[in-house]
């Protein structure tokens, strides 16, 4: 059985059945909903980076190099972070998929802005992404990223079990895009995620549940919380 756990704003771990665990968009220290800071993170094998905007991306180094974990994203991103150290990185681009030792990642669209904090000669021009993490023998799972809703969601039908979607509007999707979302995607449990970390994001997850309504289970976590899967 896998184990999802939300550090508030798009930060996840995934943690699977057979103990390996991988981070999504990781930030931390900065993020003022975080339930841990970096340094409370012992172990990681993998990290995974939707884009390069500082609130998913400012741990993502440090981590890498502390814990010899994987960076697995876009491959200009993926460039950047081996050119400032980082040993392990998998590059891939927006529609390739790859059988990792856990299970099949595949890069879906995003749309967003996209640039990389940290790149001071904005030399790592990067598009944003979704994941599609398919665990060896288990669930399905949609990351969305940061995006707007898009059509494409629409060839995920079917696909998915557990959709992670952004609610908080303004930068992403709002409620009513994410609701649309769902029926696009159908997937069996949806979480909210980006929303209520600064004001400008604020939303009630109960209003966005009632939007959902019968299409799709949503399971509202507080920084910290988990679901089984």
């Amino acid at each position: 059985m896998a184990r999802l756990t939300w550090h508030g704003h798009s930060c996840f771990t995934l943690e699977t059945g057979d103990g390996t665990r991988i981070m999504i968009d990781p930030w931390l220290d900065e993020n003022p909903t975080a339930d841990i800071k970096a340094a409370d993170v012992d172990k990681l094998d993998y990290i995974l980076v939707s884009h390069g905007h500082f609130d998913h991306f400012a741990d993502c180094i440090p981590l890498a190099k502390r814990t010899g974990a994987t960076v697995i994203s876009t491959f200009e991103l993926v460039s950047f972070c081996q050119q400032e150290g980082v040993k392990n990185g998998h590059g891939m681009n927006i529609g390739g998929a790859y059988l990792f030792p856990f299970g099949r990642v595949k890069l879906t669209p995003a749309v967003h802005t996209g640039s990389i904090a940290g790149d001071k000669e904005g030399a790592f021009t990067t598009d944003c992404c979704g994941f599609l993490i398919s665990l060896d023998g288990g669930p399905s799972i949609y990351h969305a990223g940061d995006t707007a809703l898009i059509t494409d969601m629409q060839l995920l039908q079917g696909r998915v079990d557990l959709a992670i979607l952004p609610i908080g509007d303004n930068f992403t999707m709002g409620p009513e895009d994410a609701a649309r979302a769902v029926e696009m995607i159908q997937p069996e449990t949806v979480i909210p995620m980006h929303y209520n970390t600064f004001e400008v994001i604020n939303q009630n997850p109960e209003s966005f549940r009632e939007m959902v309504g019968e299409a799709a289970r949503v399971e509202i976590l507080e920084p910290g919380g988990s679901y089984e899967l």
